[in-house]
């Protein structure tokens, strides 16, 4: 049989045909995350966590959040990296198959928000395939891309520590993805303001 009449008659996992089926209409939710990742190259590297939170009628939902630490040990173990921030962690522990599913289930069809958010979509679209899914449909919104289009700035791009420092929004000591996720949802809500995006 031909390669791509077997991709098409592929059975995908049941999670997966939920998740495709919430795309009729259009979700009034963002859903602002951050990933801790081993690199940048969505085919050697791993997600280590993830944290999310949904903003909905321009409120932050903390009740509406998801986190999560990957076990990552093989691919730790493979390239001498320490666990130790997986032992250390108080969030929930999830297998990768386990968190990306979890994840696909909380997200459904919202807009996706963050800061490069290209690299966490591949990483989350290289860790699917490797579960027989296709790739994310939701829309993504770019925090960096948004401050320079509200400034008409093409020549540079910003850190998360200067676009909160340039809108004013504390940075914590403790450096984590949910640290990372809650500023990122403040920054979003102020562009989001000044860019009139409803």
């Amino acid at each position: 049989m031909l390669d791509w009449l077997k991709h098409i008659n592929k059975e995908h996992p049941e999670f997966w045909k939920t998740y495709i089926s919430k795309f009729g209409s259009k979700s009034k939710r963002y859903v602002i995350l951050s990933t801790e990742k081993t690199g940048l190259n969505p085919h050697n590297d791993v997600l280590l966590s993830i944290s999310a939170f949904a903003v909905v009628n321009d409120s932050i939902l903390i009740s509406d959040s998801f986190e999560a630490v990957l076990l990552q040990y093989k691919y730790l173990h493979d390239n001498q990296l320490s666990n130790e921030f997986i032992i250390e962690s108080k969030l929930p522990k999830l297998s990768e198959p386990e968190a990306i599913k979890a994840f696909i289930e909380f997200i459904e069809n919202a807009v996706l928000v963050g800061h490069h958010v290209d690299f966490d979509v591949e990483m989350f679209n290289a860790a699917l395939e490797r579960l027989g899914c296709g790739r994310l449909k939701n829309e993504a919104l770019d925090i960096d891309i948004m401050h320079r289009k509200l400034h008409d700035i093409t020549d540079k791009q910003f850190s998360l520590d200067e676009l909160s420092q340039i809108y004013k929004i504390p940075i914590s000591d403790r450096n984590s993805s949910s640290e990372d996720a809650y500023r990122t949802a403040l920054l979003f809500l102020k562009l989001k303001s000044r860019l009139g995006i409803k």
